[in-house]
């Protein structure tokens, strides 16, 4: 019964944050040669993915935190954070080099990355709160556990792409590009399929 239970919550998490990886894959890659910035990356996706739990766990208790009708404007997040690092990628275009060459870039900060997670994560929302009003006190600590578990895997496979050398390679030359484009169709994907503003 707990293997099954185990199975299920890993399961779960592995359906619900595929799309993860490839975001994780462009931070680290915009993180790469910055001190700390590989450690603000996973404290990001640890802290929005924690959120992601806690509105789910309190979602379950009956306390409805986020209504559904709230849910589908997270993604305004991303898109605002995309549009954001497209500006700073166009304004500095011309210092690219200088600012590789001095490891000084605009890296991803803890907070960025953890507003990405949890706006990408809100329909996890949805997938959550019934399986965790069903699960009961044992099942839910299970589930918990096992998805903050997964998060370091996740976020060691996000690492692990952005480090392949022919990876790297494109993450150094359109990782500015690569990121704010990642972060504008996230944001515009969860406004759409929430049906946000009538879309």
């Amino acid at each position: 019964m707990e293997l099954g239970l185990v199975g299920q919550a890993v399961g779960m998490f592995a359906v619900t944050n595929v799309d993860d990886i490839v975001i994780l894959a462009v931070f680290f890659g915009q993180a790469a040669g910055q001190r700390g910035g590989a450690a603000r990356v996973v404290a990001g996706q640890y802290l929005g993915f924690a959120a992601i739990l806690a509105a789910s766990v309190v979602g379950a208790l009956g306390a409805g935190l986020l209504p559904d009708t709230v849910i589908p404007y997270l993604g305004l997040l991303p898109l605002l954070l995309g549009l954001r690092a497209a500006w700073r990628a166009w304004r500095e275009r011309h210092d690219a080099d200088d600012d590789q060459s001095a490891g000084t870039g605009n890296g991803p900060t803890v907070l960025a990355v953890a507003a990405v997670t949890f706006a990408n994560g809100g329909d996890n929302i949805g997938v959550y709160v019934p399986v965790f009003t069903t699960a009961g006190t044992g099942g839910l600590v299970v589930f918990v556990v096992v998805f903050l578990v997964l998060v370091a895997v996740w976020c060691a496979a996000g690492r692990f792409f952005a480090t392949r050398p022919v990876v790297a390679r494109a993450l150094a030359r359109w990782g500015h590009i690569a990121l704010p484009v990642v972060l504008i169709a996230i944001g515009v994907l969860i406004l759409v399929e929430g049906g946000a503003f009538g879309l």
